[in-house]
């Protein structure tokens, strides 16, 4: 009996201290555990909701509208549900809910926990976004077209048989409506190919919109796409998602290998049949949409993987565009930074010639992890430094990335004595890229480990061992 008290008091701080809302009730709807994330979110007190029964403090849910509810009704679990509600207070709040029912060992129902995330603000500017790209809209049909930054291929800087390769496959489909799927790291210029494609092509005179896929929840992604209908949730209104709003032009879908299975499969049905349905609607919307999706992973790989699904990715595919980093088409680096240095000195008012030798030499040695993107704001932070009288790119102009040059990737294994063990090597290696990610993270462990591939404990593990605590 010791033993199960000793753990209910270690699971109650623990939960108090995680960063989701934690709500359990009874079985007869009363609060027995409300943590602090919780009452934030909800902007309560948590004396006001612990012992109180559930339906007096939230009196505008019920068994339609709560996860708590339907799961205690249900006894089944809800995975990542949308929840619009108003507190006691009258507030608006939006969750996204994980609840699941609670047994004893005898099988019996006892109560539901509900794992809570606050999305309000993230849905309030969600749907400003799609208030804003819908009056885009409604101007340039006007025409009175604003004046937003377009590329073509012009602006796609490059002469390696790479990047020309890429360029060639995607001037060829710019005259055409089929889909195209663009694959390339981050920072390699992937939105430039699909607005290039659209503002060359037959499209040209129609919206052309971008929305990424990595930055919405499920539920509220699937909202800004297909738009809603008034009443089909708690505060849901009449909203044009941005299938409409692209009508007879392009709608790019960045990231698309960071978009939930469950919503490929309706965008998949989209593009086999043409329509759309607004979320709570009956109606069949048709639409004439050209799709650009860019995935920063092998698609192959985020099929293994499942984050892709096979027959999404079939009719995707239907172009195929592989845009490379820049690590291999280094043979363009030397157009970039002139390009860069007239955009730059332009906007600052600069007369910056070039880079020294010596810095191209170690642009020419750097396995550039941030491509096109990580080269411009690197000129651009040296463009800061340097003086109105001064005319070159020197080495000191570029303080912020002196370090992330001399410990690249490409130069990791420098300076490692050849007469050491292999296990020594190995650990010095381990040591100067745990040291690197942990200053590249700002010495957030979570981000480090992600960036290392490996679990938050075996990198704690490791900075304990290799002494970089």
């Amino acid at each position: 009996m010791e033993n199960k008290e000793f753990s209910k008091l270690i699971l109650q701080n623990i939960l108090q201290f995680v960063d989701e809302g934690i709500h359990i009730i009874d079985k007869n709807g009363k609060t027995i555990m409300y943590n602090d994330t919780m009452a934030q979110l909800e902007g309560l007190e948590k004396e006001i909701v612990l012992d109180k029964m559930f339906s007096d403090i939230f009196p505008s849910l019920d068994e339609e509208t709560s996860t708590l509810f339907t799961v205690m009704k249900t006894g089944r679990p809800i995975i990542d549900r949308t929840q619009i509600y108003f507190n006691y207070k009258g507030q608006k709040i939006t969750t996204i809910n994980t609840t699941i029912p609670l047994f004893n060992d005898d099988g019996e129902k006892i109560g539901a926990i509900e794992i809570a995330k606050d999305i309000t603000h993230m849905k309030k500017m969600s749907e400003k976004l799609l208030d804003l790209q819908n009056e885009l809209t409604e101007k340039n049909k006007k025409g009175n077209i604003l004046e937003i930054s377009r590329y073509t291929f012009d602006d796609i800087v490059g002469k390696s048989k790479e990047i020309k390769a890429a360029i060639d496959i995607a001037r060829r489909t710019s005259s055409l409506s089929s889909s195209v799927l663009i694959y390339g790291e981050t920072g390699s210029g992937k939105e430039l190919f699909a607005q290039s494609i659209h503002y060359e092509g037959i499209r040209k005179s129609k919206p052309f919109i971008a929305q990424n896929c990595a930055a919405l929840p499920e539920t509220l992604l699937e909202g800004l796409l297909f738009g809603t209908v008034k009443g089909s949730f708690t505060g849901a209104v009449d909203r044009p998602g941005l299938f409409e709003q692209a009508n007879g032009g392009t709608l790019l879908l960045d990231e698309i290998n960071s978009m939930g299975i469950t919503l490929q499969a309706k965008l998949l049905r989209v593009l086999q049949e043409g329509y759309i349905r607004r979320i709570g609607g009956l109606k069949e919307i048709p639409v004439d949409v050209r799709i650009i999706a860019t995935t920063n992973e092998d698609p192959k790989k985020a099929i293994e993987e499942g984050k892709l699904r096979k027959d999404l990715y079939y009719r995707l595919n239907v172009v195929s565009i592989v845009v490379p980093p820049l690590r291999d088409r280094k043979d363009d680096i030397n157009l970039l930074c002139d390009h860069f240095i007239r955009k730059y000195n332009k906007k600052f008012s600069k007369d910056v010639w070039m880079l020294s030798q010596d810095v191209i030499s170690d642009f020419m040695e750097y396995l550039w992890p941030g491509n096109v993107r990580e080269l411009e704001s690197m000129i651009e932070g040296a463009m800061n430094y340097i003086t109105l009288d001064e005319h070159v790119l020197m080495k000191y102009h570029f303080p912020m990335y002196i370090d992330e040059l001399r410990d690249s990737d490409i130069n990791i294994g420098y300076e490692i004595d050849a007469s050491k063990s292999l296990p020594e090597i190995l650990e010095t290696l381990e040591h100067r890229l745990i040291e690197k990610a942990l200053k590249s993270s700002k010495y957030n462990i979570s981000r480090a480990a992600n960036s290392l591939g490996i679990k938050r404990q075996t990198l704690q593990h490791k900075i304990k061992k290799l002494k970089l605590d």
